[in-house]
Parts: C-alpha cells; sequence; structure tokens
C-alpha cells in the first residue's frame, strides 16, 4: 500500500470515528497530493518521497501557525494547530537527534572533500539528499556551518 493509499484509508478511519483533527490532517495531505498532481511541475505519479517532503512543509506550516496564535494569545487555535501536525507527523520517518545527524554530516563532510566554508553548498546538496525526511533543513545547515566554520 502507497503513502497516499494509506492517506485516503485514514480519511475514511477519521470521518467513521468523527475525530475532526484527524479529518482535518489527513484531508489537508490529500489536499496537497491533489494539488501537486495537477500543478504544471507535478506528474500524473506521485512518490512516496514526494508525499513525505509535502507532509513536513504542512508540519513546519502548523507548527509555524501555532507559535503566531501563542504570541497572539490565541492558546485554542495554537492547540489545533499542533494537533493536526502530531496526526501528519505518523506519517514521517522518526526524525534523527542533533547527534546523529552531526555523525552523518562529518561523513559526507569527509566524503565531499570539503575542506572550508566555501564547499558548504555541496556539502548541503549531498546532506539534503543523504538525510531527506529523516531532518530538516535547518538543523542540518546548521551542523554543516560549525563543522566548516
Amino acid at each position: 500500500m502507497t503513502l497516499e493509499q494509506q492517506i485516503q484509508e485514514d480519511i475514511k478511519v477519521a470521518m467513521k470515528a468523527k475525530d475532526p483533527v484527524a479529518t482535518a490532517a489527513t484531508r489537508a495531505i490529500k489536499g496537497e497530493i491533489l494539488i501537486y498532481k495537477t500543478s504544471e511541475c507535478g506528474s500524473k505519479d506521485v512518490t512516496d518521497g514526494d508525499i513525505l517532503k509535502m507532509i513536513q512543509k504542512l508540519v513546519k506550516q502548523r507548527k509555524e501557525a501555532a507559535e503566531q496564535f501563542v504570541a497572539a494569545g490565541r492558546q485554542d487555535l495554537a492547540d489545533n494547530e499542533l494537533a493536526e501536525a502530531a496526526v501528519m507527523e505518523k506519517y514521517l520517518p522518526k526524525q534523527l537527534s542533533e547527534a546523529e545527524v552531526e555523525e552523518k554530516v562529518k561523513a559526507i563532510i569527509a566524503e565531499v572533500g570539503a575542506t572550508s566554508i566555501k564547499d558548504m553548498g555541496k556539502v548541503m546538496g549531498a546532506a539534503n539528499k543523504a538525510l531527506a525526511g529523516l531532518s530538516d533543513g535547518r538543523t542540518i545547515s546548521t551542523i554543516v556551518k560549525r563543522l566548516l566554520g
């Protein structure tokens, strides 16, 4: 069963259970998939990797929105955003810890032969490819800067 099929099944389960948070979260993912499929750059076939990137983007959006709601004093809306993000995170692979990311980045730096901050582009390209779905770009970037700087 592909990730897209799993999400479709989970929409049905959430609707039958009358779970508004799970329904909204899974429908948001399905909506992103449909937008991708119908966009000019998208293709008819969506891979699980594409869907994982979409889910990461949606989780990030939910967390940023929650931060803004908290800053505005609307904890009720922030709680809803965080609940949706938690439902979406179930589809993502387990995120690596910062120490694990650092280990992998050190290996990538050695593999690429990077010696200074000027080589950051090469390292980031390889690191983003190797760690796709396992860590967010901001964490990877911070570690690469620290190791090359």
